[in-house]
């Protein structure tokens, strides 16, 4: 196993991410699912210039994007939109796409539960031919109640993952699982040889090591079944605005330019632009308390 990072939590240039990753003992990113705000052209000489390897994309599922719409126009826009993320990992060396299937923040359905879920196979199916021709694998990530309707636990994702195809893993995020899983052990367990992927944050969402979850133990569930792959730092830091804050520079008092959708986005998940100060202390706090459990 090895440290991986998103980068769609904090709005800063690519290098200034690669530049802490590399100093902190990451050694790959998921990066953005934004092909027009990472070309690839651009972002590959970074990647090589920090020697930082990208493992794969996440899927940024918002706005019009979203593969359970009723909306037939609006399903075939978003098998492209995912297809091209596809794409922009191939070109820079990944290896996974983690897919979060309907529109995150969007928790009433559009139709039938039986009619979405074909609507979705139907359009990962797609996907997933465009990914084995590429050799990237695909990840299906569950998320929490609050952030979807869609598929909120492991079992839920391993099946949508099977009626894909047999290559198509699952991606489980330590927060979310925290929050839907009976036991977050047995889940691993469950999915087994289909995990591609796993995002790691607090029960808070702050970073590993700022919260109550046992990541000995976890690690030592991963490993019981065989996955070797990335841990992904996805801190999502809540906003303390009170008095008690113990943070009183968490929050960018001179924010650079963010387009007014990643703002929306980064907001809708409780949290905020933070100071690279603050930011950076999250990423070193998971790296003294992951490392040590991974080398």
């Amino acid at each position: 196993m090895h440290l991986s990072t998103h980068n769609w939590m904090r709005a800063e240039p690519l290098e200034v991410t690669l530049k802490r990753i590399k100093r902190l003992g990451f050694e790959s990113i998921e990066i953005s699912g934004e092909p027009r705000q990472y070309e690839t052209k651009v972002s590959r000489p970074l990647l090589k210039q920090y020697g930082i390897r990208c493992w794969g994309a996440v899927t940024l599922t918002l706005g019009e994007r979203n593969l359970a719409a009723k909306s037939d126009a609006q399903r075939a826009a978003s098998v492209d939109y995912v297809k091209s993320v596809v794409t922009m990992v191939k070109e820079l060396d990944g290896t996974e796409i983690t897919i979060v299937p309907a529109t995150v923040g969007k928790i009433v359905p559009d139709s039938t539960p039986e009619l979405e879920w074909k609507w979705v196979v139907q359009g990962l199916k797609e996907v997933y031919a465009h990914a084995e021709r590429s050799g990237v694998r695909m990840a299906i990530e569950p998320l929490n109640r609050f952030e979807t309707y869609f598929l909120n636990r492991a079992d839920q994702a391993l099946r949508l993952a099977q009626d894909v195809g047999p290559n198509c893993g699952v991606c489980l995020d330590v927060f979310h699982m925290n929050i839907e899983e009976v036991d977050m052990h047995q889940a691993i367990r469950r999915v087994g040889k289909r995990l591609a992927d796993v995002h790691v944050a607090e029960n808070n969402r702050l970073a590993p090591g700022m919260g109550n979850v046992d990541w000995k133990k976890l690690v030592a569930t991963l490993r019981e079944v065989g996955y070797d792959g990335a841990l992904t730092m996805e801190a999502v830091a809540p906003v303390d605005r009170t008095p008690v804050s113990p943070w009183p520079d968490q929050v960018e008092r001179n924010p650079v330019d963010i387009p007014p959708e990643q703002l929306k986005f980064i907001q809708d998940h409780g949290s905020s632009l933070l100071s690279e100060a603050f930011y950076t202390h999250l990423y070193e706090t998971a790296s003294k308390t992951l490392l040590p459990l991974i080398r």
